[in-house]
């Protein structure tokens, strides 16, 4: 007798939003791009905002979408969902996560527990409406609270956290601040006033800024 398999479907989708607020919503893009941006010339290290993980196989019930999360080792690329027994059984090694003014004690609280079973090594989250970073780190297999995080170090990543009244600043090993996507195009644009200030300043002394 020929015995089949049922086919099982994991969905891309949890049916909720990536963000509940315009804060929570800069906040997760600028974590995301950000990270991206630390690691864009390793092509094995894959950088997802608000995309499902499953970490067991034939277990679509079991899943989490972190609103940001960093896996070293393997490739950059698409995926509608982060399969890990797809994936060389590799769980996300750092996730972010912002705080909603719906979410509940109860429902962080579950999180962390997922994180922590699944093998997570960084679980950092962020409330933007107390201004408050709270962190966990993996020791001796179970993710332990880090103390103080004003300051830390993520041994991952490299990048520094710090809180001034303004809010969350993640800067990177060389001392960059995570910028938001406005935040960059400005920076952009000043830099780009400031070469075509230059360039006119060296036309007027007769010399040809394209020959520098």
């Amino acid at each position: 007798m020929q015995v089949t398999t049922e086919e099982i479907i994991y969905p891309s989708s949890d049916g909720q939003p990536m963000a509940e607020s315009t804060i929570q919503y800069k906040l997760i893009v600028t974590i995301k791009e950000g990270c991206e941006s630390l690691f864009q010339d390793d092509p094995n290290v894959f950088v997802a905002a608000d995309l499902l993980w499953y970490p067991v196989e034939r277990r679509n019930d079991i899943s989490q979408a972190p609103d940001t999360m960093v896996i070293f080792g393997r490739p950059k690329g698409d995926r509608r969902s982060y399969l890990q027994f797809g994936e060389d059984n590799i769980p996300p090694q750092v996730v972010f996560e912002i705080r909603s003014h719906n979410d509940s004690n109860t429902k962080m609280h579950k999180k962390l527990s997922f994180y922590n079973r699944y093998g997570v090594e960084e679980y950092y989250l962020y409330d933007p409406e107390i201004n408050e970073l709270e962190g966990w780190q993996r020791i001796e297999g179970s993710l332990e609270p880090i103390e103080p995080m004003e300051g830390w170090i993520s041994p991952r990543l490299g990048v520094r956290f710090e809180l001034p009244e303004s809010g969350l600043e993640i800067y990177k090993p060389d001392g960059e601040k995570f910028l938001s996507p406005a935040e960059m195009n400005a920076e952009r644009l000043l830099e780009r006033e400031r070469a075509e200030r230059l360039a006119a300043k060296l036309r007027e002394l007769n010399i040809d800024p394209d020959s520098i």
